[in-house]
């Protein structure tokens, strides 16, 4: 199964109910091939990264073939990329889709140590997260991309 996805709630992005002055809801699309990476990144993150931000929809993907065609069919606020996964890392991966995606949405990458920054740069990314992952500093980082995001 190269996907599955993971509902908090039935109110959409963007959507009407959404605009209100309650937290910002985004839906999250997650790529890894590792499912402990996955399962580690959605315990972080939580159900509410920060007070003003709620993950209403996670979308995990296996494969970089599911990734794109996720994203084409639309609808993510915000994309994570394991940049430790194979055969497809997501640091090559991101810079794939920041290249040849109008609009993308923003991206968090997770590098194998702190010293992958500069992959990180090259890739285009919009935050980066090192291996181990810090559960505070992935809710901070998906709440600062969240605050920033636009539903594509």
């Amino acid at each position: 199964m190269a996907s599955s996805t993971h509902s908090a709630a039935a109110i959409e992005p963007g959507s009407a109910a959404s605009a209100g002055a309650g937290p910002r809801q985004v839906s999250v699309l997650l790529y890894s091939d590792d499912i402990t990476t996955r399962d580690s990144v959605r315990a972080a993150a939580g159900r509410r990264p920060a007070r003003d931000v709620e993950i209403i929809r996670w979308h995990e993907c296996a494969t970089a073939p599911a990734v794109t065609a996720a994203l084409d069919a639309g609808g993510y606020d915000l994309v994570i990329l394991d940049g430790e996964a194979a055969p497809t890392g997501g640091l090559g991966l991101c810079r794939e889709l920041k290249n040849e995606i109008y609009n993308c949405p923003p991206v968090l990458v997770l590098t194998g140590r702190p010293q992958d920054g500069w992959l990180a740069a090259w890739s285009l990314a919009d935050a980066v997260v090192p291996h181990p992952l810090d559960p505070i500093q992935v809710a901070e980082a998906v709440a600062s991309l969240a605050r920033g995001a636009r539903s594509a």
